[in-house]
């Protein structure tokens, strides 16, 4: 088995470290310091190369170490895109992770794409066919999540990258910031995190006291390949600006619209700054608000409806049976589950999902893309390698 590049954290090391203990042989591609600092394990293949001869180098470790099966975090980064195409033309399995489909409490582990790649139907007929075949799943534990684990975890891996770039001299970063300008963001981020967390729940609180309704705007990560290949948008501030400007022409007086950073923003741009900017040039800075930090499920369920271009933070809103809109490609985006009618018309008639569709189309999503856990505690990274390891190998635990 062959990992490639895993999340920043020890997500791959704890990976490798029980299939190894369950008998099978693990290798490892690290492309920088940041990957071999968090690996640590036999069997760590330093790549040196340039992007361009990284295809030739990848067919060879195929060849030569008898690799059966690939195992990546996101389909869309620039070394792994070309590694997925050969792996198809050779007949071995690719195995993604990502960020849960239904958070917070699963992770996405689906075999052969994901998001935008994904193989999954459309036709919302298919999914309660499908599902009316498969036995109900119990709900998983809620997963806990830590911010300062992140933070530090991104901090330590970046720091490892820009030390050692030397020895990799032929490594690019699928991120557009150099490792110090990320690192420095999300020092910021600690640094000011109790005064955006005060922020944040004064927000809160005037939202639950007040009787105006509001739409809720979850931001995505502006390097996101979901960003700049899965939707027509280049980045997050042209979205900013067709959502605002909707709202600003569209969206019925006195309802408000929260704009949420996304919880791994790591600082670089301001977005509460970007989004007050907008806010003010299309006349409503009075009803636009920024949310720093704070709990996507409690923000959701108080929404009269969500926007996004693709995040799955979409999925919350459908759960608790809130209209959606998508303005990218999303593997939920089907209909009787999302508003068909485009973000102009969300507004002011926000349809909310069929409750049989969405869950007949959750049931199938665990059972072919999800596994339960989380990546940013201890408990919920003991789950994900749990889950993970018994579904690379063909076995089915039940959700804990």
């Amino acid at each position: 088995m062959l990992l490639l590049q895993g999340l920043m954290g020890p997500l791959f090391r704890r990976l490798g470290q029980e299939l190894i203990r369950d008998g099978h042989s693990v290798h490892k591609v690290n492309f920088n310091g940041g990957d071999r600092a968090f690996w640590r394990l036999p069997n760590g293949i330093e790549y040196r190369g340039t992007l361009a001869e990284w295809p030739d180098a990848f067919a060879a470790i195929l060849r030569e170490r008898g690799i059966t099966d690939v195992v990546l975090f996101g389909d869309c980064r620039d070394h792994h895109m070309p590694a997925i195409r050969i792996c198809r033309e050779v007949g071995v399995p690719v195995h993604v992770f990502e960020e849960g489909y239904i958070r917070p409490d699963w992770v996405t582990l689906e075999l052969g794409g994901v998001n935008g790649h994904s193989s999954l139907p459309r036709d919302p007929a298919w999914y309660r066919e499908t599902a009316a075949a498969l036995p109900p799943v119990p709900p998983p534990a809620r997963m806990s999540a830590s911010f300062r684990r992140r933070a530090l975890e991104g901090l330590a891996y970046n720091f490892a990258d820009v030390t050692t770039r030397w020895h990799y001299p032929g490594w690019s970063n699928h991120r557009p910031w150099h490792p110090v300008v990320e690192g420095m963001g999300w020092l910021r981020k600690l640094l000011r995190r109790k005064e955006r967390e005060e922020s944040s729940a004064r927000l809160m609180a005037m939202l639950a006291a007040s009787s105006e309704p509001y739409f809720l705007f979850p931001l995505q990560l502006d390097s996101d390949a979901q960003i700049r290949l899965h939707s027509p948008f280049a980045g997050i501030l042209p979205a900013l600006h067709v959502v605002i400007g909707s709202f600003a022409a569209h969206a019925p007086a006195g309802t408000r619209l929260v704009v949420k950073e996304h919880p791994l923003d790591n600082g670089v741009r301001d977005w509460q700054q970007e989004t007050a900017d907008l806010a003010a040039r299309f006349g409503v800075a009075d009803r636009v608000d920024y949310l720093a930090t704070g709990d996507i499920v409690a923000i959701t369920e108080g929404a009269r409806g969500v926007v996004t271009i693709n995040s799955t933070s979409g999925t919350f809103a459908l759960a608790a049976g809130l209209p959606v809109v998508v303005l990218g490609h999303a593997v939920y985006d089907i209909a009787e589950i999302t508003f068909q009618d485009g973000l102009d018309a969300f507004w002011t008639n926000p349809v909310p999902p069929s409750p049989e569709t969405f869950a007949a189309f959750r049931r199938v999503l665990i059972e072919r893309c999800l596994i339960p856990g989380g990546f940013f505690s201890r408990e919920a990274l003991d789950k994900v390698v749990r889950h993970a390891v018994a579904r690379l190998e063909g076995r089915t635990i039940a959700p804990e």
